[in-house]
């Protein structure tokens, strides 16, 4: 039926044929093998391996290209800051690599060590690999013996390999018990427990249960030091200051070790409890309630807690601590901020600039982010300010139904264009207003914010929010009435033949003092709509988007989605100082009530138009403002991200292996084989390498 003429694979096989099956051809088998690799190592995989190699092959033989020892470890080590484990620690993975022990890597070489970090338990597989020195599949008594005492140091406290511990895993029956790879994982998870009890008695010299603390720091230095940070370190010895007598115990050494192996738990659960606190802080109570709440079984004793509490607290684990407090915990790297010995003339006048320079780049995003939201938006403006103007009392007057038949009309009588008349003393107008306001909302709130929760009362984020939208005003006032009136000359133009005149003549119109004509109503609307904005666009984020939760960060989708939620209550609820803040600025017409002020304004409009006059064009206000602050404030967070102050000092974020961003997970197994390595002793490798 389709005579297409297709290579066999496969031979025929005919029923009544005596001939026995054969295997497949090694043409099949190398069809069956090529579709395996391709759908094992994809084509853009190879080409990145491939770009890597040839980066960094840089030694040369017979034409052929071959990475050494260090071009190895340039090749496959992570490129942040590797302080905790040596640079050249990597290169204790090169022996795994290495199959052919000649000293090179071929680009074979490397393709399969790559592929073998593609193995979910890569760490495991290579630390099984570097053990397995005669690459039997097995691991015997003296190859481990022999690897351990390879790689750590003639000062390091001496290991028992004929204790119980072991002879369970590879207990000698006529020599030859052997560990497999899955028995192998198994007892190096459990080594570091045995080695940390083998070097306690070791220690303990007169087997009291006690040893001191020189002694502590030497034990967890040589089975954990890769996984704490320097000022932990340094702090070790006054674990001593838990309990009487000037020593410690087995069991606090035990429950320190816990502590540590147990450090993504306890960071969590830090983060979750400073996340729900109400000012960001907690203390021992709060983070045992918390464990019990958040985990099925309680798996941190009191003991550890104390424990964690005293060398977050410096030694005083009864305050309540923020999560910057657990830094030095938490992140290996973890460095004790500079602190300035003496103060200098000249700090307060650096500082003073440093402020300035933050102030003037918030300014200037803030006026990129405010003339983009406020082109996006313009024609949903000048819709809802016709809306806003039309006086009901007036026959005739009653030029547009809704909203949609004021659209229309715009459309047919003035064209497209007519929907961003104005828009040139907006966008003048409107850089400066969102600028200062974004400006010393950001201001204030850094000034108010606790520097070590990151927390703001919310008394303080309705004045950050209302002072920011009370300077605007001195921007915002003369932009509106400008505005305003070019937006109304396409209906009276409409109606009484009038010429429209441009912004400079309004401008010389007014004067001075009249482009502040309405300031008061002005600062009514501005002043809560802020107040009422910035909070809940703040909360939105936090608590309903949970940004910042384990490091998270919001979409696109989720920052628009916030900062227009946000507007809308903000909007509707000042749309009646919107209205009177439009009648006192547009001039009236023949026939149409002029106002005094403000107070006359809202007795007026009340007593001819009724309440409801009060929220006309409060759907079309919010529909504009909305979007208007959605699209603002995404601008305004993604220029901070892509934008970024070049003097910024340092970080009072907590970051760490569960907050940092996705890195290549090659990289990330490469790095945690040799951690396993380096959990035999803080040396491993050095000596061998």
């Amino acid at each position: 039926m389709f005579p297409l003429n297709l290579p066999r694979i496969f031979p025929t096989v005919y029923c009544d044929s005596d001939k026995p099956v054969d295997a497949p051809t090694s043409r099949a088998v190398s069809a069956i093998n090529t579709v395996k690799s391709a759908m094992t190592v994809p084509e853009n995989e190879l080409k990145r391996w491939r770009r890597t190699f040839d980066t960094n092959a840089l030694t040369e033989v017979e034409g052929q290209k071959y990475l050494n020892s260090e071009q190895f470890v340039n090749a496959i080590a992570p490129k942040g800051d590797l302080y905790k484990i040596g640079r050249a620690q990597f290169a204790t993975l090169f022996r795994v690599a290495d199959t052919n022990k000649r000293g090179l890597l071929t680009w074979d070489d490397f393709v399969v060590f790559e592929t073998i970090l593609k193995r979910p338990d890569a760490d495991y597989w290579i630390a099984f690999q570097y053990f397995d020195v005669d690459e039997s599949g097995t691991i015997s008594y003296d190859e481990f013996k022999n690897v351990f005492n390879a790689n750590i140091g003639p000062d390091a406290i001496p290991f028992d390999f004929d204790c119980d511990w072991v002879k369970l895993y590879i207990g000698k029956k006529n020599g030859a018990h052997v560990l497999g790879y899955n028995e192998f994982t198994q007892l190096m998870k459990g080594l570091q427990g045995e080695r940390l009890r083998q070097a306690f008695k070791f220690l303990d010299k007169d087997q009291d249960g006690y040893i001191r603390p020189e002694q502590f720091k030497k034990i967890i230095l040589d089975i954990a030091g890769h996984k704490l940070s320097d000022a932990v370190i340094e702090r070790l010895p006054t674990l001593t200051t838990l309990s009487p007598g000037g020593r410690i115990s087995y069991s606090e050494v035990v429950a320190f070790y816990n502590v540590i192996r147990e450090m993504d738990m306890v960071e969590r659960i830090i983060r979750e409890a400073t996340a729900k606190s109400k000012d960001g802080r907690i203390d021992q109570s709060d983070f045992l309630n918390h464990c019990v709440s958040s985990t099925r079984y309680s798996l941190v004793t009191p003991m550890e807690a104390s424990i964690i509490f005293h060398f977050a607290g410096r030694g005083n684990p009864t305050q309540r601590l923020a999560l910057v407090d657990f830094a030095q915990l938490l992140d290996p790297r973890w460095k004790a901020p500079s602190d300035a010995v003496e103060a200098k003339p000249v700090a307060s006048f650096k500082s003073f600039l440093h402020e300035f320079a933050h102030s003037a780049y918030n300014f200037g995003l803030g006026g990129l982010a405010g003339g983009f939201g406020a082109t996006i938006v313009y024609p949903i403006d000048l819709v809802k300010t016709r809306m806003q103007n039309q006086r009901s009392t007036v026959v005739g007057q009653l030029l547009y139904k809704n909203s949609l038949d004021c659209v229309r009309k715009v459309i047919r009588n003035e064209g497209f264009l007519g929907f961003y008349r104005g828009l040139g003393p907006q966008l003048i107008g409107v850089a400066p207003e969102k600028a200062i306001k974004l400006t010393v909302n950001d201001f204030i709130r850094g000034r108010a914010m606790d520097p070590e929760t990151g927390r703001i009362t919310l008394k303080w984020e309705l004045i950050a929010g209302g002072t920011a939208g009370g300077c605007q005003v001195i921007f915002t006032n003369p932009l509106e009435i400008v505005k305003i009136r070019l937006q109304v000359q396409g209906e009276a133009a409409k109606l009484e033949g009038a010429v429209p005149k441009g912004a400079v003549h309004i401008i010389r119109q007014l004067g001075l003092v009249g482009l502040y004509k309405g300031a008061s109503a002005c600062l009514l609307r501005d002043i809560p709509f802020s107040a009422i904005y910035f909070p809940a666009y703040a909360h939105l984020k936090k608590d309903v988007f949970h940004e910042g939760y384990n490091g998270k960060q919001l979409s696109f989708l989720e920052t628009l989605t916030a900062a227009a939620a946000a507007g809308m209550p903000a909007a509707y609820l000042t749309t009646p100082a919107d209205v009177v803040k439009t009648r006192l600025q547009v001039e009236a017409r023949k026939g149409q009530t002029n106002y005094k002020g403000m107070g006359d304004a809202f007795v007026k409009i009340y007593r001819e138009e009724g309440f409801k006059a009060f929220f006309k064009g409060g759907p079309a206000r919010i529909i504009r403002s909305s979007p208007q602050f959605g699209f603002t404030l995404v601008a305004y967070e993604y220029l901070h991200k892509f934008v970024p102050y070049p003097f910024n000092g340092t970080s009072r974020e907590v970051e760490t292996r569960l907050t940092s961003q996705p890195e290549d997970m090659a990289q990330v197994r490469a790095r945690n084989a040799l951690r396993i390595l380096l959990d035999v002793h803080g040396d491993f490798g050095r000596r061998s390498g």
